[in-house]
């Protein structure tokens, strides 16, 4: 089979004939019909993700695909169900296995392009505003990164969840597409004076931060008092380090989320609420935005769509054709 191959950190990923994998005890093989990408792809290219595969690897994070083969014990699944699935890497190949329990049945009308990109961004927002922050209907989210892979569902799931929906990305186009995904008021990061304008808006309840520095500080001070501060990641490159005195002052919490922990230490979890966000995509109350889907042969230019950050929504790699 074709897969995209990384062999060094230093070195990029090449396509390239592996040998088809076999499924093992509890585990499925997957026919992958297209792959999400996402912010850790690169990392784990670069050799800097905390869970970065022992080399040779093939990045890919997320699929969608049926299901060709099962392994022994695999119960609920069978050869011809249409899932997606979180494989942790290995998505970018036309075959790939990963544990049942990691698989998530689709509904029939939901596209694979969508199905790809869904679990992740969708998922990471919602446990991160619901299980962690605990919104409330009518308190105040601030987003940064608002019309990336991850803040663009942060944004509309804020929006359903009742709250009023502060959007900061780069840009009149991204700050549509953000408004048009339920954002309130949206503000430009270009020459933005953060801070000021949190304080003019009347203070903010929570902030979804997937960005870092330099917008990271100025929105924790942006925070009322027993404000909400989430960790998503850093995709602007720089970690942020919060003055303590700030925290302890207006009583802040910061809160981190790793969708993919959860996996190990509390999976019901994550089912419950992918559960829920089917619930609402089958409701027509979440609709997800896909900003480039591409030929497996063009994962490259997906790649730099990521690392430039021009892209909206989620990029998408159609493997099947």
């Amino acid at each position: 089979m074709r897969a995209l191959v990384l062999s060094s950190h230093d070195t990029t990923p090449e396509l390239d004939q592996v040998a088809l994998p076999q499924p093992a005890a509890q585990e499925v093989r997957i026919r992958v019909a297209a792959c999400g990408l996402n912010f850790a792809d690169l990392l784990m290219i670069r050799g800097t993700y905390q869970d970065t595969p022992a080399l040779p690897f093939v990045p890919g994070m997320e699929v969608a695909g049926v299901i060709d083969a099962c392994g022994p014990d695999v119960t609920g699944l069978a050869p011809g169900a249409r899932v997606a699935a979180f494989t942790g890497a290995g998505g970018l190949a036309e075959y790939v296995t990963c544990p049942a329990a990691h698989c998530l049945p689709l509904p029939d009308a939901m596209p694979m392009e969508q199905a790809a990109g869904f679990q992740i961004a969708y998922g990471t927002s919602h446990l991160a505003l619901d299980h962690k922050a605990r919104l409330q209907p009518g308190e105040t989210l601030l987003v940064l990164g608002a019309a990336g892979g991850v803040g663009l569902t942060a944004v509309e799931i804020g929006a359903q969840m009742g709250a009023r929906v502060i959007a900061v990305a780069r840009g009149a186009d991204r700050l549509a597409i953000a408004r048009a995904a339920g954002a309130e008021i949206t503000l430009d990061s270009d020459g933005l004076d953060l801070r000021a304008a949190c304080r003019e808006l009347g203070g903010v309840d929570v902030v979804y931060d997937a960005i870092g520095e330099p917008l990271a500080t100025p929105a924790l001070r942006g925070l009322n008092p027993e404000g909400r501060f989430l960790t998503i990641g850093f995709a602007g490159g720089q970690v942020p380090q919060f003055p303590g005195n700030l925290l302890l002052v207006k009583n802040i919490s910061v809160l981190g989320l790793y969708w993919g922990g959860y996996l190990r230490f509390a999976p019901q979890v994550l089912t419950d609420s992918l559960r829920t966000l089917l619930d609402w995509y089958a409701g027509g109350r979440i609709s997800p935005h896909i900003g480039a889907i591409l030929p497996f042969d063009q994962v490259a230019e997906g790649l730099e769509l990521l690392r430039n950050r021009k892209a909206t929504g989620k990029v998408v790699i159609r493997i099947a054709p």
